[in-house]
Protein backbone atom coordinates (compact mmCIF):
# COMPACT_ATOMS: atom_id res chain seq x y z
CA UNK A 1 0.00 0.00 0.00
CA UNK A 2 1.38 3.67 -0.71
CA UNK A 3 2.70 5.18 2.08
CA UNK A 4 0.75 8.66 3.06
CA UNK A 5 3.69 10.78 1.70
CA UNK A 6 3.14 9.12 -1.58
CA UNK A 7 -0.62 9.20 -1.44
CA UNK A 8 -0.37 13.14 -1.41
CA UNK A 9 1.95 13.68 -4.30
CA UNK A 10 -0.23 11.30 -6.14
CA UNK A 11 -3.24 13.97 -5.15
CA UNK A 12 -1.17 16.86 -6.15
CA UNK A 13 -0.16 15.30 -9.30
CA UNK A 14 -3.18 15.16 -10.13
CA UNK A 15 -4.41 18.46 -8.38
CA UNK A 16 -1.39 20.42 -11.04
CA UNK A 17 -2.61 18.37 -13.94
CA UNK A 18 -5.91 20.36 -13.69
CA UNK A 19 -4.87 23.48 -14.07
CA UNK A 20 -4.17 26.16 -16.69
CA UNK A 21 -1.63 28.83 -17.31
CA UNK A 22 -2.05 31.57 -19.75
CA UNK A 23 0.85 33.32 -21.78
CA UNK A 24 3.39 34.07 -21.47
CA UNK A 25 3.32 30.59 -19.76
CA UNK A 26 3.65 28.48 -23.15
CA UNK A 27 5.03 24.91 -21.59
CA UNK A 28 4.27 23.21 -18.37
CA UNK A 29 6.13 19.73 -17.87
CA UNK A 30 4.96 17.77 -14.63
CA UNK A 31 7.59 15.44 -13.60
CA UNK A 32 4.95 13.89 -11.28
CA UNK A 33 3.42 12.17 -14.27
CA UNK A 34 6.10 11.86 -16.51
CA UNK A 35 9.12 10.97 -14.66
CA UNK A 36 6.48 9.34 -11.82
CA UNK A 37 8.71 5.99 -11.66
CA UNK A 38 11.56 7.66 -10.31
CA UNK A 39 10.37 9.92 -7.83
CA UNK A 40 7.99 7.05 -6.70
CA UNK A 41 11.40 5.16 -6.20
CA UNK A 42 12.92 8.23 -4.02
CA UNK A 43 9.56 8.40 -1.86
CA UNK A 44 9.88 4.71 -1.32
CA UNK A 45 13.92 4.52 -0.58
CA UNK A 46 13.98 7.52 1.34
CA UNK A 47 10.73 9.32 2.47
CA UNK A 48 10.29 6.81 5.56
CA UNK A 49 9.76 7.25 8.78
CA UNK A 50 10.11 10.83 10.94
CA UNK A 51 12.95 13.91 9.78
CA UNK A 52 15.04 16.09 11.76
CA UNK A 53 14.98 18.85 8.90
CA UNK A 54 13.39 19.18 5.52
CA UNK A 55 14.98 21.10 2.33
CA UNK A 56 12.88 22.80 0.37
CA UNK A 57 13.40 23.78 -2.89
CA UNK A 58 11.20 26.28 -5.24
CA UNK A 59 10.21 23.80 -8.43
CA UNK A 60 12.33 21.56 -11.22
CA UNK A 61 15.48 22.57 -12.77
CA UNK A 62 15.31 21.82 -16.65
CA UNK A 63 18.24 19.39 -16.63
CA UNK A 64 17.36 18.11 -12.98
CA UNK A 65 14.10 17.10 -11.20
CA UNK A 66 12.43 18.28 -14.77
CA UNK A 67 14.74 15.05 -16.65
CA UNK A 68 15.13 12.63 -13.67
CA UNK A 69 11.86 13.17 -11.03
CA UNK A 70 13.89 13.54 -8.43
CA UNK A 71 14.16 17.30 -6.49
CA UNK A 72 17.70 18.95 -7.49
CA UNK A 73 17.90 15.96 -9.72
CA UNK A 74 21.03 16.47 -11.58
CA UNK A 75 21.44 12.94 -13.39
CA UNK A 76 24.94 11.33 -12.42
CA UNK A 77 23.69 12.75 -8.84
CA UNK A 78 20.69 10.85 -8.84
CA UNK A 79 21.98 7.78 -10.47
CA UNK A 80 25.74 7.47 -9.09
CA UNK A 81 24.52 8.38 -5.29
CA UNK A 82 21.50 7.98 -4.93
CA UNK A 83 21.45 4.81 -6.61
CA UNK A 84 17.61 6.02 -8.85
CA UNK A 85 17.71 5.19 -12.17
CA UNK A 86 14.30 4.80 -13.64
CA UNK A 87 12.11 4.89 -17.15
CA UNK A 88 11.10 8.33 -18.08
CA UNK A 89 8.30 8.98 -20.61
CA UNK A 90 7.81 12.98 -21.72
CA UNK A 91 5.15 15.83 -21.22
CA UNK A 92 2.47 16.03 -23.63
CA UNK A 93 3.93 19.16 -25.30
CA UNK A 94 7.80 19.15 -25.29
CA UNK A 95 9.27 22.74 -26.04
CA UNK A 96 12.32 22.09 -29.08
CA UNK A 97 14.97 23.49 -27.12
CA UNK A 98 13.75 21.84 -23.26
CA UNK A 99 13.54 18.43 -24.56
CA UNK A 100 13.40 15.31 -21.94
CA UNK A 101 16.28 13.07 -22.18
CA UNK A 102 15.29 11.17 -18.88
CA UNK A 103 18.54 9.76 -17.42
CA UNK A 104 20.17 9.93 -20.51
CA UNK A 105 20.17 14.12 -20.37
CA UNK A 106 23.95 15.23 -20.87
CA UNK A 107 23.48 18.54 -19.29
CA UNK A 108 24.35 18.61 -16.02
CA UNK A 109 22.04 20.64 -13.56
CA UNK A 110 24.72 23.23 -11.30
CA UNK A 111 22.26 23.77 -8.20
CA UNK A 112 21.73 19.79 -7.71
CA UNK A 113 25.53 19.23 -8.42
CA UNK A 114 26.05 21.64 -5.59
CA UNK A 115 23.52 20.69 -3.12
CA UNK A 116 23.82 16.42 -3.95
CA UNK A 117 27.68 17.16 -4.10
CA UNK A 118 27.49 18.84 -0.52
CA UNK A 119 24.99 16.09 1.02
CA UNK A 120 28.00 13.61 -0.08
CA UNK A 121 30.64 15.59 1.07
CA UNK A 122 28.87 15.69 5.05
CA UNK A 123 27.38 12.48 5.29
CA UNK A 124 29.08 10.13 2.73
CA UNK A 125 26.33 7.60 2.23
CA UNK A 126 22.96 9.34 1.14
CA UNK A 127 20.97 6.66 3.91
CA UNK A 128 22.94 8.57 6.31
CA UNK A 129 21.05 12.04 5.12
CA UNK A 130 18.02 10.71 5.10
CA UNK A 131 18.09 8.86 8.30
CA UNK A 132 18.03 12.72 9.70
CA UNK A 133 17.00 14.94 5.94
CA UNK A 134 14.47 14.93 3.25
CA UNK A 135 14.30 17.16 0.23
CA UNK A 136 11.44 18.80 -1.36
CA UNK A 137 10.65 20.67 -4.16
CA UNK A 138 7.17 23.22 -3.28
CA UNK A 139 6.08 23.20 -7.00
CA UNK A 140 6.34 20.23 -8.88
CA UNK A 141 6.01 22.17 -12.27
CA UNK A 142 8.15 23.22 -14.84
CA UNK A 143 6.97 26.78 -16.74
CA UNK A 144 8.31 27.50 -20.28
CA UNK A 145 7.61 30.79 -22.56
CA UNK A 146 7.26 30.41 -26.10
CA UNK A 147 11.23 30.98 -26.23
CA UNK A 148 11.77 27.74 -23.83
CA UNK A 149 13.12 30.42 -21.12
CA UNK A 150 12.33 29.20 -17.48
CA UNK A 151 9.08 31.43 -15.88
CA UNK A 152 9.29 30.65 -12.19
CA UNK A 153 6.27 30.02 -9.91
CA UNK A 154 5.91 33.55 -8.02
CA UNK A 155 6.33 35.58 -11.61
CA UNK A 156 2.70 33.79 -12.27
CA UNK A 157 -0.22 36.37 -12.83
CA UNK A 158 -1.57 36.51 -9.16
CA UNK A 159 -5.21 34.08 -10.18
CA UNK A 160 -3.04 31.46 -11.43
CA UNK A 161 -0.32 31.56 -8.12
CA UNK A 162 -2.96 31.25 -6.22
CA UNK A 163 -4.90 28.04 -7.58
CA UNK A 164 -0.90 26.83 -8.04
CA UNK A 165 -0.09 27.69 -4.33
CA UNK A 166 -3.07 26.31 -2.69
CA UNK A 167 -2.03 23.16 -3.97
CA UNK A 168 1.53 22.96 -3.53
CA UNK A 169 0.56 24.54 0.42
CA UNK A 170 -1.56 21.30 0.48
CA UNK A 171 1.29 19.20 -0.52
CA UNK A 172 3.97 20.72 1.52
CA UNK A 173 1.73 20.31 5.22
CA UNK A 174 0.78 16.55 4.30
CA UNK A 175 4.68 16.55 3.55
CA UNK A 176 5.60 17.96 6.92
CA UNK A 177 2.73 15.52 8.82
CA UNK A 178 4.33 12.68 7.14
CA UNK A 179 7.60 13.07 8.38
CA UNK A 180 6.95 15.70 11.60
CA UNK A 181 10.48 17.53 10.68
CA UNK A 182 11.64 20.03 13.46
CA UNK A 183 13.02 22.50 11.19
CA UNK A 184 12.38 22.98 7.61
CA UNK A 185 14.89 24.93 5.25
CA UNK A 186 13.70 27.42 2.54
CA UNK A 187 16.77 26.58 -0.13
CA UNK A 188 16.88 30.21 -1.66
CA UNK A 189 14.04 33.52 -0.30
CA UNK A 190 10.98 32.32 -2.53
CA UNK A 191 10.72 28.56 -0.36
CA UNK A 192 11.43 29.91 2.68
CA UNK A 193 8.32 32.96 1.97
CA UNK A 194 6.33 29.57 1.46
CA UNK A 195 7.33 27.40 4.14
CA UNK A 196 6.85 30.43 6.65
CA UNK A 197 3.50 30.93 4.90
CA UNK A 198 2.41 27.20 5.24
CA UNK A 199 3.87 26.77 8.75
CA UNK A 200 4.25 29.46 10.69
CA UNK A 201 2.94 29.10 14.12
CA UNK A 202 3.02 25.60 14.14
CA UNK A 203 5.84 25.32 16.14
CA UNK A 204 8.29 24.17 13.22
CA UNK A 205 11.61 25.85 13.45
CA UNK A 206 12.12 27.81 9.70
CA UNK A 207 14.87 29.06 8.24
CA UNK A 208 16.82 29.53 4.97
CA UNK A 209 20.34 28.42 3.29
CA UNK A 210 21.20 30.17 0.05
CA UNK A 211 20.11 28.71 -3.00
CA UNK A 212 22.74 27.20 -5.52
CA UNK A 213 21.74 28.64 -8.64
CA UNK A 214 24.53 29.46 -10.49
CA UNK A 215 22.31 32.50 -11.57
CA UNK A 216 23.37 33.53 -7.93
CA UNK A 217 27.18 35.70 -7.73
CA UNK A 218 26.72 34.42 -4.27
CA UNK A 219 26.71 31.12 -4.76
CA UNK A 220 29.15 30.72 -7.16
CA UNK A 221 31.52 32.11 -4.50
CA UNK A 222 31.76 28.89 -2.33
CA UNK A 223 28.17 28.13 -1.82
CA UNK A 224 29.33 24.79 0.40
CA UNK A 225 30.81 27.30 3.20
CA UNK A 226 27.54 29.49 2.99
CA UNK A 227 25.03 26.71 3.00
CA UNK A 228 27.24 25.21 6.50
CA UNK A 229 26.68 28.69 8.22
CA UNK A 230 23.71 29.59 7.46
Amino acid sequence: MPSPLTRATQRAARAVAELTFAPPVAFVYNPLDYAWRPHARYLERFGGGTKQFLLLGMNPGPFGMAQTGVPFGEVAAVRDFLGIEEPVGAPRAVHPKRPIHGFGCSRSEVSGKRLWGLVQRCFGAPERFFAQGFVHNYCPLVFMDEGGRNLTPDKLPAAERTALFAVCDELLGAVVRALKPGCVLGVGVFAEQRARHVLGGTGVGLGRIPHPSPASPAANRGWDEAALRA
